[in-house]
């Protein structure tokens, strides 16, 4: 796993990383009830549209979910929900944000919850014509700001 190597040779450096963010997944939306999936327990406590985006850190991360999310929530129309779920969950730890969790960095997901959500999730229907780029376009403009709100408190 490429993200692994890279993020042990940044713990060898001694490189201070305060925060990765992994993008997963960011384009796909569905306004429908129903059309959004969790796995046991997370469709308890979160929508059934799949809406959203979100960011997800396991409980190391979780101050940095909190803060993104803050961020995320207080300068961007757009609707966003977050969670540091135990590992264990499926999903929590599908991309190269686990690489950094291995060595001991915040790190967190932001994601549209690929195959809980989109059907076409690494099929031969995942088409650049299903993705919603408008709202692609928000996600990323929100997290634009996160990244700034990032920076700017951790260079204090």
């Amino acid at each position: 796993m490429g993200s692994w190597v890279y993020a042990k040779k940044c713990r060898e450096s001694k490189d201070n990383i305060v925060a990765m963010l992994s993008l997963e997944a960011i384009g796909y939306y569905r306004d429908e009830e129903g059309s959004q999936n969790y796995p046991w327990p997370l469709g308890v406590f979160y929508p059934d549209r799949g809406d959203f985006v979100a960011m997800v850190g396991n409980w190391s991360s979780r101050e940095l979910v909190r803060e993104c999310l803050e961020t995320f929530r207080s300068t961007t129309k757009f609707p966003c929900e977050g969670a540091a779920p135990p590992g264990l969950i499926p999903g929590v730890g599908w991309s190269d944000h686990w690489a950094f969790w291995q060595e001991g960095y915040p790190a967190l997901m932001v994601t549209a919850t690929a195959p809980f959500r989109n059907a076409n999730y690494h099929q031969p229907t995942d088409a650049p014509d299903t993705l919603d780029y408008e709202r692609m376009a928000r996600v990323v403009e929100g997290l634009e700001r996160v990244l700034d709100g990032l920076a700017g408190e951790k260079s204090k």
